[in-house]
């Protein structure tokens, strides 16, 4: 009989997969064998979802010692002066950060050395692009956008050359920022300065501001389908294609729930907050389904702004109010999080059959 202690554990078919050992649908197809000779799941206790930011101090001492030579290197540079200067620094930066992510990225496999490293990269191509196109006699939109779209194109070539994922979150950031530089009127963004609903509600509503929001919406919802794609192709969550996926969705929550929640709201009334609550239902179950957490979570926080806005237009709200609306909250959060796979496995077995359905994360079959 074997010895469960030589037995290969998830985090081994991981390491196989950084190494470059096997490949990640290899992995995949080792670890889902597996699961079926067992009769159940068992790739992940408690069907948990893997988040790595770091695996041990040296990375954060790396980090920190990373982020003091880059400004090291930038301050020397700065004190040449001149415009060339601002122009190049940047790119200089950027650069560098390419090479040395040759040795913590690819050879180290450092995590949160590698994004800082990706972070700096992307900012020096925005902010070299930026500073050469301001002055180049443009309308004030168009350097803005095109830097943002330099950036973006940047990071996509940082992603195919050393597969982070945590680069293609910054790659949707760029994007999402050149959409609302493309979309975004001075009346809009002059929302940004107020309050209730004619603030940041009034922005991302799609009868207020149709154009901005609209855009918002089709980038969500962009993000999400491309977070799928990579969801479906590593269904036991052991490599990079879960990884970037988590990043992905990270970015397209806040964008869904920001328009569909304060357009909804906003309607006013008993009405507007029955289609609030029933929306708010739809993102938790589509959470529940897909099995992320982090979907739901970054939805929350702007679940959390929502309430606020709510307390802000009404006079009269008093502490008490406030507190009975965190305590709801809050007893929403813990429930689905301890008991989130009962939950989905109830919710997955209600379902009916439907496309995609068997390349989602496996659920447990009894309770």
């Amino acid at each position: 009989m074997a010895d469960p202690a030589r037995q290969i554990t998830p985090e081994d078919l991981r390491a196989a997969v950084a190494a470059g050992i096997v490949t990640e649908a290899q992995a995949a197809s080792v670890s889902a064998l597996a699961d079926s000779r067992s009769g159940k799941r068992q790739a992940m206790p408690a069907e948990d979802e893997p988040f790595e930011f770091f695996r041990g101090f040296s990375e954060i001492f790396v980090s920190i010692g990373l982020v003091i030579l880059m400004s090291g290197i930038a301050a020397l540079l700065v004190a040449f002066g001149g415009f060339a200067i601002l122009v190049t620094l940047p790119l200089i930066c950027a650069a560098i950060a390419w090479w040395w992510a040759g040795y913590f990225t690819l050879k180290r496999r450092m995590n949160l050395p590698s994004m800082v490293l990706a972070v700096a990269f992307g900012s020096g191509i925005y902010l070299s692009a930026i500073t050469l196109l301001h002055d180049a006699g443009t309308t004030p939109r168009l350097p803005v956008v095109a830097s943002f779209v330099l950036a973006a194109l940047g990071m996509a070539a940082w992603y195919r050359k050393f597969r982070l994922p945590f680069s293609a979150f910054i790659l949707g950031a760029f994007a999402l920022g050149a959409v609302y530089s493309m979309t975004a009127s001075l009346e809009s963004l002059s929302g940004f300065t107020g309050s209730g609903r004619t603030g940041l509600s009034g922005l991302f509503d799609l009868r207020q501001s149709p154009q901005f929001a609209l855009a918002t919406l089709g980038f969500g919802i962009g993000a999400f389908l491309a977070a799928m794609w990579f969801d479906t192709r590593d269904p036991y969550r052991l490599g990079r294609y879960s990884a970037t996926a988590f990043w992905l969705h990270v970015l397209a929550a806040p964008a869904l729930v920001n328009t569909v929640a304060l357009t909804l709201y906003n309607v006013g009334g008993t009405a507007g907050i029955v289609s609030l609550a029933a929306a708010l239902a739809v993102i938790a179950a589509l959470a529940l389904i897909i099995d992320r957490r982090s979907f739901l979570t970054a939805a929350l926080v702007y679940i959390a702004l929502v309430i606020s806005w709510i307390i802000e237009g009404r006079n009269g709200t008093d502490f008490g109010s406030w507190a009975m609306m965190l305590i709801v909250l809050g007893a929403l959060v813990t429930a689905l999080g301890t008991w989130w796979v009962p939950l989905r496995s109830a919710l997955m077995r209600a379902l009916p059959d439907f496309p995609g359905k068997r390349r989602l994360p496996p659920y447990a079959e009894t309770a």
